[in-house]
């Protein structure tokens, strides 16, 4: 009859049994956490893990950041040996410590070295937010305080990809006297005429904005990282009013003042490049820019 022609029919969605969910490899699909988007982990290690649906920009770690923007990805790391104690006898703080290292394969939240971007030397620091979310230590402040010493010394522009989540309360006052060390030394690599490009990326906040990161002559950032000294809830808690959606996001940042560029991953390189260049022999100097 006509009704059982139109007579809706119903709609079954297939429920993968525990069998199929065992045989699909872990790590082959990848979800956005921002837009939900699916996709092969593969196709978005080739799009330098940037979503291709929305743009949002995965969390890198920083062997994978200084992959990216090093030639050929080669680096020549500086004290590789490094490793945290534990200075305050803090209750669980070796296990912690032990844990994020299994985890990461990393022996702290910085690695530090040079290599060269489109043929400049430069001497890098790239954190990884994974291990102990990018807390700064004793370890991470006197990595970055060498790399920038190394850089006076070689006359090496300075690059910094930040990512924290604050100074490391197991090691209290040591931890935050890795910022005025840090801070110390980029002043001195300063008066040296050194070029300092900071480049912040998701999330940065604590004692590493209050100090280094955003201390660069450039100061650049990743589309919608998030970076400040404090979160939203407890500056809208403390003020008791509301703040904007996109606020502490880079482009809120960019409109107020605090960056000088957002930059895509996929140009990062070329941009950094072309700032090096600028201010390399037959460009002009830092005093002069």
């Amino acid at each position: 009859m006509l009704k059982d022609f139109f007579q809706k029919k119903r709609r079954y969605a297939t429920i993968p049994s525990e069998k199929t969910k065992r045989d699909i490899p872990d790590g082959l699909m990848s979800k956005c956490p921002k837009c939900g988007t699916i996709q092969y982990s593969k196709e978005l290690d080739k799009n330098l893990k940037v979503c291709t649906a929305c743009g949002y920009h995965f969390r890198l770690n920083a062997l994978e950041r200084l992959t990216m923007i090093l030639d050929d990805g080669r680096l020549f790391e500086y004290d590789s040996d490094m490793v945290s104690v534990d200075p305050l006898k803090f209750p669980g703080y070796k296990e912690k410590l032990a844990k994020h290292t299994e985890k990461t394969g990393f022996r702290d939240a910085v690695i530090t070295g040079e290599g060269t971007i489109q043929g400049y030397p430069v001497v890098v620091a790239a954190m990884s937010f994974e291990f102990f979310g990018g807390s700064m230590g004793s370890v991470v402040g006197e990595k970055v305080t060498r790399a920038i010493e190394t850089a006076i010394q070689k006359q090496y522009p300075l690059i910094i990809f930040s990512t924290s989540g604050g100074a490391r309360m197991e090691e209290s006052i040591l931890s935050l006297m890795q910022m005025a060390k840090t801070s110390a030394a980029l002043a001195k690599f300063d008066e040296q005429g050194g070029l300092y490009i900071s480049v912040i990326t998701d999330p940065t906040f604590g004692g590493v904005p209050a100090s280094f990161a955003m201390l660069g002559d450039y100061i650049l950032a990743e589309p919608g990282a998030a970076f400040g000294f404090t979160g939203r809830r407890v500056i809208e808690q403390t003020i008791r009013q509301k703040l904007p959606d996109n606020f502490q996001t880079a482009e809120f940042n960019l409109q107020h003042g605090q960056l000088d560029k957002v930059v895509h991953r996929k140009d990062l390189r070329q941009v950094l490049a072309a700032i090096i260049e600028l201010h390399s022999t037959g460009g002009v100097s830092k005093r002069e820019g």
